[in-house]
């Protein structure tokens, strides 16, 4: 059996009382199914006389106890700090002998610093103890003093690893929040999934910038209100949400709608108006597409980010906001900094936690659960229960996770389809041939405005001779500059462009075979690879 050895302090009012009242650190002693082999009993020298006769008390009437005093002096019993240091310094130079003894600390006596204290360096095993806790009897109406006054103890175990059901509650709340952030949609795609967790975890514990990558159609609006929600639920904000669109936000209208202005400021302003960030105040701020703010309205928001303050337009006199900020770019704004475009010391504030969110074609396993999801949004909207055919369910899943199907509009055009589908149901029914239509609709339109795109990328290598090119080379082109420019290596691209082809080849020297087609059109690997992505 291990040796129990009690840690406290001693207690200055409870300890000193009369020998017929109860005295904690004395009466811990006294428990026949607790025995004390050693109380370290910490004291200021201030109290020195009491120490020495708690401890001629206890060993004169428990033999086998020793009372080992330890002289502590604290000028400020209630300085954190001071409390903090101190035992953390008792820790340190205390020789701990686990193998042989059993540690407690007594919580009962000391200020609630003091026990605040202890509970931290025990939690983090800066002491290997258990919390020690101990009562005084429960007299009844017309007892005496005279009465059993060795009171209660209770040990409080602090390794939670041990309490399963804690451990089972903590994991369901993590998971509530998970689904909160995912507005209830069960993904499946792991790193999504990993990327949430991190969200939560980053936007429980701080209230720093926090900077949403992604393009169009990603979520990354719906993301940070749902952030909003959880910060709200865990009482880290109590203000509004304000979403700005920043590509709206143009000149001085830009600094007005942001900072505020005094009246008179600008022609037309006869009012004064407070600004979306005096709005925010106490909340989150929103700023989506933040990458299309001006240089002065980002160096204005930078200053707003670092000392909660800034000036509205016309006004000498700064106005402090109080609120925490979510960004939304679709661009990569490390690439606008080396053009210049973004100011490089808001993206070194912005980028301290930055999440980017995968697009659709690479989220494909959660097509299926999103389509669930969209249906019941579609019911609160129609108000009626609209369903797939199992014939039509089948085709529109093959169709939406069909490698490819891009989805160049993300969940904006997944959402945007199902809602055209539910809008049009007869009897609320979503038919085959609706879905033949739809998926026919979808093409035309991806069509139409890929024809733009690939015209403007090859023109953009090509100049006037890519009026030269038959539209579909112009097509095929397109697609391996593309790849060209996401892709590590060309012989990365050439895996990518013949991954069908390659095995009937006789050589597979994918590299080879691209830097032929390349040369058709007179290109050189490196100048696609090093084209910037927009």
């Amino acid at each position: 059996m291990k040796k129990n050895v009690v840690i406290g302090f001693l207690g200055t009012q409870l300890d000193a009382g009369k020998k017929r009242r109860w005295r904690p650190s004395v009466a811990l002693t006294q428990h026949v199914d607790f025995p004390v082999e050693r109380l370290e009993l910490i004291y200021d020298q201030r109290f020195s006389r009491l120490a020495h006769a708690v401890k001629r008390e206890v060993e004169e009437d428990q033999a086998a106890t020793e009372v080992l005093l330890q002289v502590i002096d604290l000028h400020d019993p209630w300085d954190f700090q001071e409390v903090y240091g101190a035992l953390f310094d008792f820790a340190r130079q205390y020789g701990f002998d686990e193998d042989r003894e059993e540690y407690h600390v007594h919580l009962t006596t000391g200020t609630h610093v003091a026990q605040i204290c202890w509970f931290l360096l025990t939690e983090s095993r800066h002491i290997p103890a258990r919390l020690l806790q101990t009562s005084p009897p429960r007299r009844i109406d017309g007892e005496s003093d005279d009465g059993d006054l060795i009171g209660n103890i209770n040990i409080i175990d602090l390794d939670l690893s041990r309490y399963n059901a804690l451990q089972q509650r903590f994991d369901q709340i993590a998971d509530e929040y998970n689904a909160l952030l995912k507005s209830g949609i069960d993904t499946r795609n792991k790193a999504f999934n990993a990327l949430i967790e991190r969200i939560e975890l980053v936007s429980t514990t701080s209230d720093a910038p926090l900077l949403l990558l992604g393009a169009t159609g990603t979520g990354k609006s719906e993301l940070a209100e749902r952030i909003y929600e959880l910060k709200l639920q865990r009482r880290r904000v109590k203000g509004r949400f304000i979403h700005v669109n920043c590509s709206t936000l143009k000149g001085e209208r830009a600094m007005s709608t942001l900072f505020g202005h005094r009246r008179g400021a600008m022609a037309g302003t006869p009012n004064d108006r407070r600004g979306l960030l005096r709005e925010a105040d106490g909340g989150v701020l929103f700023l989506d597409e933040i990458d299309e703010l001006g240089l002065d309205e980002q160096a204005m928001i930078l200053h707003a980010i670092e000392t909660g303050k800034f000036f509205p337009l016309g006004s000498d006199n700064e106005i402090s906001s109080a609120f925490q900020l979510i960004a939304g770019a679709n661009r990569s704004l490390s690439k606008l900094v080396a053009k210049g475009r973004f100011r490089a010391d808001l993206f070194a504030r912005l980028n301290l936690w930055t999440f980017e969110l995968p697009e659709l074609k690479d989220r494909r396993e959660d097509i299926e659960p999103n389509i669930e999801f969209e249906l019941k949004r579609a019911e609160k909207t129609l108000g009626t229960r609209v369903g797939f055919n199992a014939d039509a369910i089948q085709v529109y899943i093959r169709f939406a996770t069909d490698p490819a199907t891009l989805w160049p509009g993300n969940f904006r055009d997944l959402g945007a389809s199902l809602q055209r589908l539910c809008t049009l149901a007869p009897r609320a029914r979503i038919t085959l041939q609706m879905v033949e239509q739809e998926i026919e609709f979808l093409k035309h339109q991806w069509a139409s405005s890929q024809d733009d795109e690939d015209d403007q990328l090859v023109r953009q290598f090509l100049g006037k001779k890519a009026d030269t090119i038959d539209p579909f080379d112009k097509v095929q082109l397109a697609m391996v500059i593309r790849t060209c420019r996401t892709s590590r290596s060309l012989s990365a691209a050439g895996r990518t462009l013949f991954s069908a082809s390659r095995a009937a080849k006789t050589s597979r020297n994918d590299a080879d075979r691209l830097r032929k087609y390349l040369d058709r059109f007179e290109l050189r690997w490196a100048e696609l690879a090093n084209q910037p992505i927009n």
